[in-house]
């Protein structure tokens, strides 16, 4: 009989405590407040897991099919696995990420009027500002920042993540359609960088 009153008393003592700790699990959805004013749009959701640890959805799209005269249409998703060194959405954070990409751009390293050399040296008829890449990423990297109360139900988040992209794209030329980067042959291109790919102030309201 004792043991059933202790068995009946533990089932209720952690349906309780479940139920307590599901309503403290907050979420907040979140906007760059540092890309929009450019045009690009950078939402997420975090959904707290435990008392220091989150994780978040987060989509960027830049819609530009030209700016300041070059390709810069692209868009980014992944997932943020967070741990808050104070508590879930409050102070410094560090964490993974995990994203890809898709992407019609035109690197930086190609903003200029010189002409295309191929990867022989040779001088191609090709002129750098009108050469775009398009393709597709792998990022993997780590984020970090700070999230503080901004007032009630609103929070700021200042962030940067910083990774390796591991890239697969096809060149063309604006002018003609032509591929540009027929020293590859018909297929895809690789190469593979270390950058900062994310970052912003994200500016974010608890829905629960």
């Amino acid at each position: 009989m004792n043991f059933r009153i202790w068995v009946s008393f533990f089932v209720v003592w952690s349906g309780i405590l479940f139920s307590q700790q599901a309503e403290e699990r907050q979420v907040f959805v979140k906007g760059n407040a540092l890309l929009l004013p450019v045009g690009i749009i950078n939402a997420a959701a975090e959904f707290q897991l435990a008392p220091k640890i989150t994780l978040q959805g987060d989509a960027t799209l830049s819609p530009w099919k030209s700016f300041a005269g070059h390709n810069a249409r692209f868009m980014i998703a992944g997932v943020d696995g967070r741990y808050y060194f104070k508590e879930a959405f409050s102070g410094w954070y560090v964490g993974a990420n995990v994203s890809g990409a898709a992407f019609n751009i035109s690197k930086w390293n190609y903003w200029n009027n010189e002409f295309y050399k191929n990867k022989q040296g040779e001088i191609t008829p090709y002129i750098n500002s009108n050469l775009y890449q398009k393709g597709y990423s792998f990022i993997i990297g780590a984020v970090g920042g700070y999230q503080f109360s901004w007032k009630e139900r609103w929070n700021l988040d200042v962030f940067l993540a910083f990774g390796n992209a591991q890239d697969r794209y096809k060149g063309y030329d604006k002018l003609s359609g032509d591929r540009y980067d027929t020293d590859h042959g018909d297929g895809w291109n690789r190469s593979g960088e270390w950058l900062p790919y994310r970052g912003g102030i994200m500016v974010s309201y608890k829905i629960k």
